[in-house]
């Protein structure tokens, strides 16, 4: 705390991105509100033009320009680095909406207890065009009811949404970086073993969605994971594992159709 104001910490893990990275720094740095902003980009060794568009913002955020193993590993660069007593992390081509971290440093001000919540993501195209409005609305629907059974079944918990208390990452350990595609997913687990999130009924941030990025073109890999995952957190649960698997071939049914439909097949 500063003054009275809490002080949150943003990471953003960064590698040539030159398309996003700006709409992403700017969707950070342009929050307004009875907040501290701390804000760290740790890029890899981009060569595509970003780190150029990084160094115009340097005077605004921290920049750490060294190679990194992947994606977690430089989120936990960014994590031990940060000094704020709230954090959470935004992808380099993925945006905060306004006003959201004006509702989140409320909303942990309101609840002394509270240690960590999610809200609400806008899926948006490589233009920033609203698209897929469906799965959010899946999503927001899952969130409202949720249950950590029901998380360990399915992740509807959004990444750029989803901001914590220092002192429960300190409780349960940062992120796996032995994990490529679900180590968000492993930490919401962690988390949720302590206490069930608050749902904000709004919209935080927006994810973005295109063919090129891991989640577009990697998306049945990434569900291999997510069932590794679900047995290190919930080994003694066949059923719900089952459960979990059945799903999941619903889900990358549905996205092997959508991509069909995009001609990316």
């Amino acid at each position: 705390m500063t003054g009275g104001r809490v002080r949150i910490s943003i990471v953003t893990p960064s590698l040539n991105q030159g398309e996003f990275i700006e709409r992403t720094v700017r969707s950070v740095l342009e929050q307004r509100g009875d907040f501290e902003l701390e804000y760290l980009v740790f890029d890899g060794g981009s060569t595509d033009g970003t780190r150029e568009i990084l160094e115009a913002y340097s005077d605004r955020l921290r920049l750490v320009v060294e190679p990194d193993t992947g994606q977690a590993n430089a989120v936990n660069k960014g994590l031990r680095a940060a000094t704020g007593a709230l954090l959470g992390w935004v992808n380099s081509d993925d945006l905060l909406l306004p006003g959201t971290l004006a509702r989140v440093a409320e909303a942990f001000r309101a609840r002394p207890e509270l240690l960590w919540l999610h809200g609400r993501c806008e899926i948006v195209d490589e233009d920033d065009r609203p698209i897929r409005r469906w799965v959010g609305a899946y999503k927001d629907r899952r969130s409202r009811r949720y249950t950590r059974e029901a998380l360990l079944v399915e992740n509807f918990v959004s990444q750029m949404t989803v901001f914590w208390r220092r002192t429960l990452h300190e409780r349960v350990g940062y992120l796996d970086e032995s994990l490529r595609y679900t180590f968000d997913y492993d930490l919401w687990l962690r988390f949720a073993a302590l206490q069930d999130p608050l749902f904000l009924d709004e919209k935080l941030a927006a994810f973005r969605w295109y063919t090129r990025s891991k989640s577009g073109a990697d998306f049945e890999r990434q569900f291999e994971e997510d069932a590794a995952v679900f047995r290190r957190h919930a080994p003694e649960h066949p059923g719900l594992l089952r459960r979990k698997l059945r799903r999941s071939r619903q889900i990358v049914a549905v996205y092997r159709l959508l991509r069909r439909l995009r001609g990316d097949a």
